[in-house]
């Protein structure tokens, strides 16, 4: 697959985190597949319905990003990356930010005076 850079490896520590399929019912889409799929559409940037054909249906991969964002997929994939990270002496906790607290917040446009017509009038000065 062209965008897929998805290695053998970092699929197999992926995989366990996805939920098992279903016993009943149509097949199910390839996990990895859409998984690339999503990953691509994510990196790139376009459209769900420009995602290339060979990651299968964009509405399958869409839904599927969706219900493994419910599910707490992603959540489980960050964390046991950032662990085994962490573990390899990879990550500075002391450079690490958990949120933008420290970022003064933006005040807004500054008001340039009175507006020079009134609404609802005829328009006139």
């Amino acid at each position: 697959m062209r965008g897929c850079e998805l290695t053998d490896e970092q699929w197999e520590r992926i995989r366990p985190f996805l939920p098992p399929p279903a016993r009943t019912g149509r097949p199910r889409a390839d996990d990895r597949k859409v998984l690339c799929g999503i990953l691509y559409v994510l990196r790139t940037g376009c459209r769900w319905k420009d995602m290339p054909r060979e990651y299968g249906s964009y509405v399958t991969a869409w839904r599927r990003l969706r219900r493994w964002q419910e599910e707490g997929v992603w959540t489980g994939i960050w964390q046991a990356f950032l662990a085994s990270l962490d573990e390899q002496g990879k990550l500075m906790w002391t450079r690490a930010f958990l949120d933008g607290s420290f970022v003064p917040a933006k005040k807004g446009e500054k008001k340039s005076g009175p507006r020079r017509w009134a609404r609802g009038r005829s328009g006139c000065w």
